[in-house]
């Protein structure tokens, strides 16, 4: 990012200099204020975070790749329903499994959860596209196929948002069903023991 953030400097693409340096900030910061935030970030967070970000903003945006390659908008977006799904699932299931808090919901609960909070977030996601262009004359829309109002890219994205939430949320009702059955450990569990504090209140 550094040495395109020289070449942006140098053709004088003054709106991709300030995406880039914006988003070296975004992802250098939880390294470097980690002192600061409060609560520790688990690597692997921080981690898919600061892939998921160079991939949608500065692959996409900067470099150019949602019009290079037509299935990278489809790509992340199938990809941003299984996180935001994993986050919802993660969050609910934590929750549920926590013995100061009195309850105790069902893994088709759970996994519901999981897939409105996916979807509604991707619809939030759109809708900021939505302003973004309207406000400000952006191209988050992307002119797809036949349509230049960006109405087909919006609603295959919202599609493909559902599709990938769908398939996490699926998959988090089976393990959960499964790990409740066979009363063992799993990765969920060894997750929260390996960051504590993250999970604390």
């Amino acid at each position: 990012m550094f040495g395109e953030l020289v070449g942006l400097i140098r053709s004088a693409s003054w709106m991709h200099v300030f995406v880039t340096i914006l988003l070296m900030t975004v992802i250098a910061a939880p390294v470097l204020f980690r002192g600061r935030l409060g609560v520790p970030i688990p690597s692997e967070l921080h981690m898919f975070a600061a892939l998921f970000i160079f991939a949608t903003l500065f692959l996409g945006e900067v470099l150019d790749f949602y019009h290079r390659v037509w299935w990278w908008d489809h790509a992340l977006h199938g990809s941003a329903g299984v996180l935001l799904g994993l986050f919802g699932f993660l969050f609910v299931y934590l929750v549920n499994e926590n013995e100061m808090v009195d309850v105790n919901l069902k893994p088709s609960f759970v996994a519901l959860f999981a897939f409105c909070f996916s979807v509604t977030l991707g619809a939030v996601w759109e809708i900021f596209e939505f302003a973004m262009d309207q406000l400000f004359g952006f191209e988050m829309q992307k002119p797809k196929w036949d349509d230049e109002t960006g109405l087909t890219d919006t609603m295959w994205d919202l599609l493909v948002d559902t599709i990938g939430a769908a398939i996490m949320a699926g998959v988090g009702w089976l393990y959960m069903r499964r790990a409740r059955r066979a009363r063992t450990d799993h990765w969920l569990r060894r997750f929260v023991e390996r960051y504590p504090r993250f999970f604390q209140s």
